[in-house]
């Protein structure tokens, strides 16, 4: 699906069935986004992600960042994450998106991909209710597959992009951000979720 060449329609469903996909396009403004991407690159508290995968401990060259309204923990692939306070871009941020989509967020994970050579394989998010993903940097391809039928659908997300993931999705579908070698820029991802307290 190439979404440069359609009129992007939020109240759209992306999703053929099985839950709710909605694409915003861009929020903000390019010249804005860049200066983000700028204060995310240099004043984000980013660690190496750590994995652990059939018993073997992994470092990725992908960096995250996870941030909240409380030292929320954050725990997958037997790791555990501890939630620092909010800083002022991400407020910002989180604000605006909850104007747009009319939902409540308390958290926010982040990923840096240094290049297209890093990304992150098949996954589905544990938290049941609306994740928000916004992009700054290069645009990426992102993708998702049903678990049972294989059907996927794909998006090409630039940056200032937003797209929300809703309902059932989490349960039928994982996504992924695919690696590739002919993009050289960084690119940050801010997923803004509900943590239940």
């Amino acid at each position: 699906m190439d979404l440069f060449s359609e009129l992007n329609n939020p109240n759209k469903n992306y999703l053929p069935k099985d839950g709710i996909v909605n694409y915003y396009g861009s929020i903000i403004p390019n010249e804005e986004a860049n200066v983000y991407l700028k204060k995310f690159l240099e004043n984000i508290q980013w660690v190496n992600d750590t994995l652990y995968i059939a018993g073997k401990h992994i470092i990725t060259d992908r960096k995250i960042a996870w941030y909240g309204d409380r030292p929320f923990e954050l725990n997958y692939s037997s790791t555990k994450k501890i939630g620092h306070p909010w800083i002022n871009e991400l407020l910002e941020l989180k604000v605006k998106i909850e104007d747009i989509t009319n939902e409540t967020f308390n958290a926010c994970l982040l990923n840096l991909y240094h290049t297209g050579e890093e990304g992150v394989g098949w996954h589905s998010d544990s938290e049941k209710g609306a994740v928000a993903s916004l992009t700054f940097g290069a645009t990426r391809k992102f993708v998702f597959k049903h678990k049972k039928t294989k059907e996927k659908v794909e998006f090409n997300l630039r940056g200032g992009d937003l797209l929300v993931m809703r309902g059932s999705t989490q349960i039928h579908w994982v996504h992924r951000l695919p690696p590739t070698k002919k993009v050289k820029e960084p690119r940050i991802n801010l997923t803004f979720r509900t943590i239940n307290l």
